[in-house]
């Protein structure tokens, strides 16, 4: 019996990423460009990422959505064409236009019935769905609106379900689009009440990562990704291998979420070196865990991250390949010690360790180097705070004082009055974030803000 989890891809941002994830996890799972298995199948862990026809083949649980067809045809042309189905790659004829509220309403409206019904589909081939997990960024149109509008269905028609999101978010300084502080807000606005984890990602923090760590002075999107595939890879290994000590879905999501509205995390992931830094770079549990808590590994960026002040609500380290229990644990208890991390007063325990021994599969077009173990840190940080107020909120004050690019929005039926709604619940959540590090149970008084 496996409790299969879906995937499903929004935009130009998320196919690309999703595409990068199937190959990863094709790899790992010894499955070739045919959707073949090769040798023998012994672990079927597997198959609650994919479904086996007829034919013998294995075809991802994975549904593709975008409102233009350009980036699905070059999924459909790809090297891995044959493993989808096409059936669940769905395009539509016009884009969003970086506009959420295309995305959302307008060019969103006539797609979401299809994308309903091929969800069905999916969950009809399921024996018992555990969950969801989305890509798409929330700087553009049809990952922020579209992306919003079919969590919002999941939470109609799949109630109990978890739901997993790994969000582009809006980059300090590199931006793709002028209308992404738009975007983001309201896309954040949904998020809040629609997904039970999101992992906040930005380019920039991966563009240095790759600069730094694996010497690639010009990274293409394509390398980002082949990142960002191994921690979403080391979220989901413990679902996809027998382990010594496996985490599923809900289990994140109790751990790693003290509170509803607080559940948009930080992650990090080590080791991240070229084949050449390898040979002479520590590779002890120790070591690599003490990497992933510095604060230029994250994935996303946190201007100023004070180690001391930034408080941990709970952190999630996933350990790969060859790691004991014994060294995992003793990893963790140095780590506390040592002050790497400071934890909220009333989180005693702070630590969510998984365990599972098969190391990250490095695809042949992979920059990283092969390593015997690796680990990824995920973790709920007040810091992220910081993430919504200085570049969401900030930059959409400046533009929404005046009123620029809103007659886009307004344009394609939406309510002026939902910007100042998403501004205000956005800044009930950084009220939120305050409220945790003042040590004082503010909740009552939240929830009267809020009804």
């Amino acid at each position: 019996m496996v409790r299969e989890v879906l995937t499903v891809n929004v935009g130009q941002c998320g196919i690309q990423l999703g595409q990068a994830v199937w190959e990863q996890y094709c790899a790992e799972h010894t499955i070739g460009v045919d959707g073949k298995k090769e040798g023998k199948v012994e672990d079927m862990t597997f198959m609650c990422f994919y479904e086996e026809t007829g034919a013998g083949q294995y075809v991802p649980r994975n549904l593709m959505v975008d409102l233009e067809p350009n980036v699905i045809d070059d999924v459909k042309n790809s090297q891995y064409a044959k493993i989808f189905h096409p059936e669940f790659l769905l395009a539509g004829k016009e884009d969003a236009a970086n506009n959420f509220a295309r995305g959302h309403y307008t060019v969103g409206k006539e797609m979401i019935d299809k994308v309903n019904d091929r969800l069905r589909k999916l969950v009809d081939n399921c024996d018992n769905v555990q969950g969801f997990a989305l890509t798409h960024s929330v700087g553009g149109g049809t990952g922020s609106g579209l992306g919003a509008l079919i969590l919002e269905r999941i939470a109609v028609d799949y109630r109990k379900k978890s739901k997993l999101g790994f969000e582009v978010y809006p980059s300090p300084t590199i931006s793709t689009c002028v209308v992404e502080p738009y975007n983001a807000l309201l896309t954040t606005h949904w998020l809040l009440d629609h997904t039970e984890i999101s992992v906040v990602l930005d380019n920039e923090a991966i563009y240095e990562i790759c600069q730094k760590w694996l010497d690639r002075k010009r990274p293409s999107y394509d390398n980002l990704n082949r990142l960002i595939t191994k921690v979403i890879s080391s979220m989901t290994a413990s679902l996809r291998f027998e382990g010594e000590l496996n985490v599923d879905l809900n289990e994140f999501q109790t751990n790693l979420v003290p509170f509803p509205r607080l559940h948009f995390m930080i992650t990090a992931m080590a080791p991240v070196v070229t084949p050449k830094k390898a040979e002479t770079q520590k590779n002890d549990v120790q070591a690599i865990t003490e990497t992933c808590f510095s604060p230029g590994n994250f994935f996303t960026k946190i201007a100023d991250f004070d180690a001391e002040e930034d408080k941990y609500m709970a952190i999630s380290v996933n350990y790969r390949g060859d790691v004991k229990a014994k060294e995992a644990n003793a990893t963790v208890q140095w780590l506390k010690t040592n002050k790497k991390t400071t934890f909220v007063e009333w989180c005693p325990t702070g630590f969510k360790v998984g365990l599972n021994e098969q190391p990250p599969a490095v695809l042949p077009e992979d920059d990283l180097a092969p390593a015997k173990r690796n680990v990824v840190m995920i973790g709920n940080n007040t810091a992220i705070s910081r993430v919504f107020s200085e570049r969401i909120s900030k930059k959409y004050d400046l533009m929404y004082s005046q009123r620029a690019f809103v007659h886009w929005y307004v344009g394609e039926g939406m309510e002026e009055g939902e910007f100042a709604e998403a501004r205000e619940d956005l800044g009930f959540l950084e009220k939120d974030y305050l409220d945790v590090l003042s040590e004082q149970a503010t909740d009552e008084e939240a929830d009267d803000d809020d009804e």
